[in-house]
């Protein structure tokens, strides 16, 4: 390794772009290339950081196995910041054991850390945490440490264990204070923040009120009847029953919540599920099979029984009936939840992250654009989403998780 290189690589080392550009801006040799990848990368170019380390991996040859899969590291690390989804996790796989097997341990659990960030994005939480589980902390510098600690506290906080977030997130402020990096002890103090911001409103008795992720998890381990507005779903106990792709049968669940303990008259419920505000026959015949379907999917944990007006909800086993409301409301609510995270997201990220087609996405965002919510950039393929922060909140409940609070 030349004197420049090695110069460069120390700069970046100490998370100085400029400097290490410096040493390598001129040179076309493919360190130089990987380090001005990087180098750009810290500097938030991502789509020329992209090409730079796509050129390095190609030069390096095939001879240069270790060299190749840092730079396929490094790429995936930058497509993560992109919010570019689609690549296959095999290529990071592949690398990863390449890094293994010449005993680079250090970027192979670095490359690890990028697989768990990116199962994360797409709301694998299980997936993610299994892949924490096989990490082996005692290798990790602190750095990455911090990094895996912060993971493992994000999947804690969305999986509703506030007790295991909190432990994950002092481990992470120690290890983010050893590394001397500014940035991850600013991301551990805004996680450590989003205890404390409200993250759901409750709804019972014709009241409302705050409630942060600790005071949620306790809701939901109470034994009452809860129904989740935020996941889309019924909850008692250790019974879930999900509606999110049943959206009638919960706005109809929703509704008789709402009311409970009193009944809901039949023209509100046919105007709230059906959007119906003409109403005849059909309707009402139409709302008889879906207040059937919702019967028998609720057995478990509650009944439903027809009233002189309409429809009451009963729970089982004198349970309370509670509505858990998302701090904001709407079809953009989890797109909105996503964009907060300040990254330019694509219309193919945001539906993979959330299993929705892309049309249903540009129809969402074009609603929020107009709405003044979020704003683009770009043209075409090249084109991406921002949205400003959600001030006041945390939204770690409107994010996209393939499992229910367990």
């Amino acid at each position: 390794m030349d004197s420049l290189i090695a110069a460069a690589a120390r700069a970046l080392a100490a998370g100085d772009a400029l400097g290490a550009l410096k040493h390598v801006a001129l040179r076309d040799d493919a360190p130089a290339l990987a380090l001005r990848g990087i180098a750009m990368a810290q500097l938030g170019e991502y789509p020329r950081a992209r090409e730079l380390l796509r050129r390095a991996a190609r030069r390096f040859g095939a001879r240069e196995q270790l060299a190749r899969a840092r730079c396929v590291v490094a790429e995936a690390e930058v497509a993560l910041a992109m919010r570019d989804l689609r690549g296959s996790p095999s290529t990071l796989a592949t690398a990863t054991a390449a890094l293994e097997a010449r005993a680079d341990r250090a970027n192979a659990l670095h490359a690890r850390l990028i697989a768990v960030r990116r199962l994360l994005l797409l709301g694998r939480l299980d997936e993610a945490a299994a892949a924490l589980a096989r990490l082996d902390a005692r290798f990790l510098p602190p750095p990455l440490l911090a990094v895996a600690e912060l993971a493992a506290a994000e999947v804690a906080l969305r999986s509703l264990h506030t007790a295991a977030a909190q432990a994950a997130l002092a481990r992470a402020h120690d290890a983010a204070r050893r590394a001397r990096v500014p940035a991850l002890l600013a991301e551990v103090a805004e996680a450590r923040a989003a205890l404390e911001r409200p993250a759901a409103r409750r709804l019972d008795a014709g009241r409302e009120q705050p409630l942060r992720l600790h005071e949620v998890e306790a809701l939901l381990a109470s034994g009452a009847l809860v129904i989740d507005a935020c996941r889309r779903g019924l909850r008692a106990g250790a019974t879930w029953r999900p509606l999110a792709r049943r959206p009638v049968l919960f706005t109809l669940a929703r509704a008789l919540a709402e009311a409970w303990p009193a009944d809901v008259d039949r023209r509100v419920l046919i105007e709230r599920a059906f959007e119906a505000r003409h109403q005849d026959e059909t309707h009402r015949a139409r709302l008889r099979v879906e207040i059937g379907r919702l019967r028998k999917l609720a057995a478990p944990l509650a009944r439903i029984e027809a009233s002189e007006r309409g429809f009451v909800l009963t729970p089982r086993s004198g349970r309370a009936v509670v509505v858990l409301a998302p701090p904001v409301e709407g079809e953009g609510a989890s797109l909105l939840a996503l964009l907060a995270d300040g990254e330019a997201w694509s219309t193919s990220a945001l539906a993979l992250a959330l299993g929705v087609s892309q049309r249903s996405i540009q129809r969402a965002l074009v609603a929020l654009e107009v709405a003044g919510k979020v704003r683009s950039i770009g043209r075409a393929r090249a084109q991406r989403w921002l949205a400003p922060p959600l001030a006041g909140f945390t939204p770690n409940l409107l994010l996209p998780a393939t499992l229910p609070f367990a």
